[in-house]
């Protein structure tokens, strides 16, 4: 979705006011929940900018909770606001996504290490159960369907794994590392990133299983590790093949000035994790 499109709503979204109420809840949060499901699902562009005018016509509110909301998208690094700019999507450069996703490994790779000591004969269940849904996910016809629903059971995959570990301090902190790789992966410039990889990522979690079910905290870490790094890969295979011949697609990973508005393009639908 491009800036254009925001622009273009004039009725509130429905639900805002009556979430807020109904939870006890206060707008920004609400405000700051839809925000950062669009941006983890795809809606926006790399460099893309947000427009606090256009956000306070669909929410139907004032400045304020729009703005305390992308203050704390901010915080969480998936936009930044620029003094006397205005706020957009980041945009991060080639480096700086290959250092993401080896120290996002390493970390992920170290907690499944330590769930393979921990974790609770129920919870292998309902990891197996978690990546059957996966596996039947990959036999999808729909591209779009096969990008948004993986990113979705990704993260309860991931989840139960970090459920294994029985560490809150560390599951919180993944938990963030998780939402900038979903932001890196799905403003990376490629329609519906990693549907082509939904078979092969369920394989890379039978691998996964297998470790965590032997209780072998080594091939647990490195099967992991293995998973999260081989994410960039995929992607510039992905981009290769939409655009044969002629090297990435423009913003995949990151590998252009603006990207995706990871771009300067309209945005996919249906993003998905690693």
């Amino acid at each position: 979705m491009t800036s254009g499109a925001w622009e273009s709503r004039e009725e509130p979204v429905a639900g805002v006011r009556p979430v807020a109420a109904s939870s006890g809840r206060r707008l920004a949060p609400v405000i700051y929940d839809l925000l950062k499901e669009r941006l983890l699902d795809g809606a926006f562009a790399a460099g893309e900018r947000l427009q606090v005018e256009a956000l306070k016509t669909e929410f139907g509110v004032s400045k304020q909770p729009v703005m305390d909301a992308l203050r704390r998208l901010a915080a969480d690094g998936l936009v930044e606001i620029i003094p006397q700019v205005g706020c957009r999507i980041p945009v991060y450069g080639p480096i700086d996504v290959a250092d993401f996703f080896a120290i996002f490994g390493g970390m992920e790779g170290a907690v499944a290490g330590v769930a393979a000591q921990r974790y609770r004969p129920p919870q292998l269940e309902e990891l197996i159960s978690v990546n059957a849904e996966i596996d039947r996910l990959g036999s999808d016809p729909s591209p779009g369907a096969r990008a948004h629903g993986y990113r979705v059971l990704n993260r309860r995959f991931h989840g139960v794994v970090h459920a294994m570990a029985h560490s809150p301090v560390v599951a919180e902190i993944s938990r963030r590392m998780w939402d900038m790789s979903d932001l890196l992966i799905n403003t990376s410039g490629i329609p519906q990133p990693l549907a082509s990889a939904v078979s092969g990522r369920h394989d890379d979690h039978e691998l996964i299983i297998d470790a965590l079910r032997e209780r072998d905290a080594d091939a647990a870490k490195h099967a992991m590790e293995a998973h999260i790094v081989g994410t960039v890969e995929i992607i510039h295979a992905e981009s290769r093949a939409t655009s044969p011949g002629s090297g990435p697609a423009p913003g995949a990973l990151h590998q252009r000035g603006v990207e995706r508005g990871p771009g300067a393009g309209p945005a996919r639908g249906g993003g998905r994790g690693a």
